[in-house]
Protein backbone atom coordinates (compact mmCIF):
# COMPACT_ATOMS: atom_id res chain seq x y z
CA UNK A 1 0.00 0.00 0.00
CA UNK A 2 1.03 3.32 -1.18
CA UNK A 3 1.01 6.18 1.93
CA UNK A 4 0.64 9.62 1.49
CA UNK A 5 2.60 12.24 1.60
CA UNK A 6 2.24 16.20 1.78
CA UNK A 7 4.41 18.85 1.98
CA UNK A 8 3.07 22.10 2.75
CA UNK A 9 5.46 24.55 1.64
CA UNK A 10 6.37 28.38 1.38
CA UNK A 11 9.99 28.29 -0.53
CA UNK A 12 11.99 31.43 0.30
CA UNK A 13 11.96 32.48 -3.66
CA UNK A 14 8.27 33.79 -3.52
CA UNK A 15 6.80 36.16 -0.40
CA UNK A 16 6.21 35.19 2.75
CA UNK A 17 2.42 34.17 2.81
CA UNK A 18 0.06 35.33 5.82
CA UNK A 19 -2.53 33.06 6.87
CA UNK A 20 -1.80 30.68 3.63
CA UNK A 21 0.54 28.30 2.39
CA UNK A 22 2.33 28.45 -1.34
CA UNK A 23 3.02 25.17 -2.21
CA UNK A 24 0.89 21.47 -1.33
CA UNK A 25 2.97 18.80 -3.09
CA UNK A 26 1.51 15.56 -2.59
CA UNK A 27 2.93 12.02 -3.58
CA UNK A 28 0.99 8.69 -3.05
CA UNK A 29 -2.70 7.73 -1.57
CA UNK A 30 -5.62 9.86 -2.93
CA UNK A 31 -7.10 12.85 -3.82
CA UNK A 32 -10.43 14.14 -2.48
CA UNK A 33 -12.14 17.03 -4.44
CA UNK A 34 -14.92 18.61 -2.53
CA UNK A 35 -17.62 20.73 -4.37
CA UNK A 36 -17.87 24.20 -3.70
CA UNK A 37 -20.13 24.41 -0.49
CA UNK A 38 -22.62 27.29 0.04
CA UNK A 39 -24.76 28.36 3.17
CA UNK A 40 -27.31 25.79 2.97
CA UNK A 41 -28.13 23.13 5.66
CA UNK A 42 -29.05 19.41 5.05
CA UNK A 43 -32.44 20.12 4.06
CA UNK A 44 -31.17 22.74 1.71
CA UNK A 45 -32.74 25.89 3.82
CA UNK A 46 -29.92 28.84 3.37
CA UNK A 47 -28.59 29.56 6.55
CA UNK A 48 -27.75 33.56 7.41
CA UNK A 49 -29.57 35.35 4.90
CA UNK A 50 -27.58 38.47 4.40
CA UNK A 51 -24.62 37.55 7.42
CA UNK A 52 -21.39 36.99 6.59
CA UNK A 53 -20.21 35.11 9.13
CA UNK A 54 -23.33 32.98 9.35
CA UNK A 55 -22.64 31.49 5.96
CA UNK A 56 -19.07 31.21 6.61
CA UNK A 57 -20.10 28.81 9.66
CA UNK A 58 -22.98 26.98 7.66
CA UNK A 59 -20.01 26.55 4.86
CA UNK A 60 -17.08 24.95 7.15
CA UNK A 61 -19.63 22.72 8.89
CA UNK A 62 -20.51 21.61 5.13
CA UNK A 63 -17.06 21.06 4.71
CA UNK A 64 -16.39 18.77 7.79
CA UNK A 65 -19.55 17.21 6.61
CA UNK A 66 -18.06 16.44 3.18
CA UNK A 67 -14.97 15.46 4.38
CA UNK A 68 -15.75 12.65 6.99
CA UNK A 69 -18.30 11.50 4.55
CA UNK A 70 -14.87 10.68 2.48
CA UNK A 71 -13.30 9.43 5.50
CA UNK A 72 -10.95 12.63 5.94
CA UNK A 73 -10.58 15.67 8.29
CA UNK A 74 -9.35 19.31 7.64
CA UNK A 75 -5.72 18.06 8.77
CA UNK A 76 -6.05 16.35 5.03
CA UNK A 77 -7.28 19.46 3.43
CA UNK A 78 -4.67 21.09 1.27
CA UNK A 79 -6.53 23.57 -0.92
CA UNK A 80 -9.49 25.79 -0.07
CA UNK A 81 -10.93 28.30 -2.81
CA UNK A 82 -12.94 31.29 -1.71
CA UNK A 83 -15.72 32.76 -3.94
CA UNK A 84 -16.57 36.08 -2.37
CA UNK A 85 -19.33 38.65 -3.46
CA UNK A 86 -18.20 42.35 -4.07
CA UNK A 87 -20.93 43.01 -2.01
CA UNK A 88 -19.40 41.74 0.96
CA UNK A 89 -17.74 44.76 2.93
CA UNK A 90 -13.60 44.64 3.10
CA UNK A 91 -14.27 44.99 7.00
CA UNK A 92 -16.01 41.66 7.13
CA UNK A 93 -13.05 39.49 5.55
CA UNK A 94 -11.16 38.70 8.69
CA UNK A 95 -14.39 36.98 9.86
CA UNK A 96 -13.09 34.16 7.23
CA UNK A 97 -9.91 33.42 8.97
CA UNK A 98 -11.68 33.80 11.98
CA UNK A 99 -13.60 30.77 11.20
CA UNK A 100 -11.57 29.20 8.81
CA UNK A 101 -8.66 29.03 11.80
CA UNK A 102 -11.33 27.14 13.99
CA UNK A 103 -10.79 23.93 11.36
CA UNK A 104 -7.56 24.06 9.80
CA UNK A 105 -3.91 23.57 10.83
CA UNK A 106 -2.97 26.74 11.48
CA UNK A 107 0.44 26.15 11.61
CA UNK A 108 0.60 24.58 8.52
CA UNK A 109 -2.42 26.30 6.83
CA UNK A 110 -3.33 24.83 3.33
CA UNK A 111 -2.98 26.79 0.25
CA UNK A 112 -5.72 28.81 -0.66
CA UNK A 113 -7.32 31.19 -3.77
CA UNK A 114 -9.79 34.15 -2.58
CA UNK A 115 -11.62 35.85 -5.56
CA UNK A 116 -14.13 38.16 -5.83
CA UNK A 117 -17.03 37.72 -7.87
CA UNK A 118 -19.66 39.69 -9.12
CA UNK A 119 -22.34 37.39 -7.55
CA UNK A 120 -23.12 33.01 -7.14
CA UNK A 121 -25.85 31.49 -8.67
CA UNK A 122 -27.93 32.61 -6.14
CA UNK A 123 -28.43 36.01 -5.02
CA UNK A 124 -28.64 34.91 -1.31
CA UNK A 125 -25.67 33.11 -1.15
CA UNK A 126 -22.62 35.71 -0.17
CA UNK A 127 -19.64 33.49 -0.53
CA UNK A 128 -19.06 29.74 -1.70
CA UNK A 129 -16.04 27.47 -0.78
CA UNK A 130 -14.22 24.68 -2.46
CA UNK A 131 -11.50 22.15 -0.73
CA UNK A 132 -9.19 19.26 -1.83
CA UNK A 133 -8.24 16.66 0.54
CA UNK A 134 -4.87 14.59 0.47
CA UNK A 135 -4.87 11.18 2.65
CA UNK A 136 -3.60 7.91 2.99
CA UNK A 137 -6.18 5.12 0.70
CA UNK A 138 -8.36 2.91 2.96
CA UNK A 139 -6.71 -0.07 3.95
Amino acid sequence: MTSTTVRIDNPSSLHKPAGYSHVAQVSGGRLIYIAGQVAQDVSGTLVGRDDFRAQLQQIFANLNAALASAGASFNDVIKLNYFCCEQVPATDLPVVREIRDRFVNTSSPPISTFVFVSRLVRPEWLVEVEAVAALNPPA
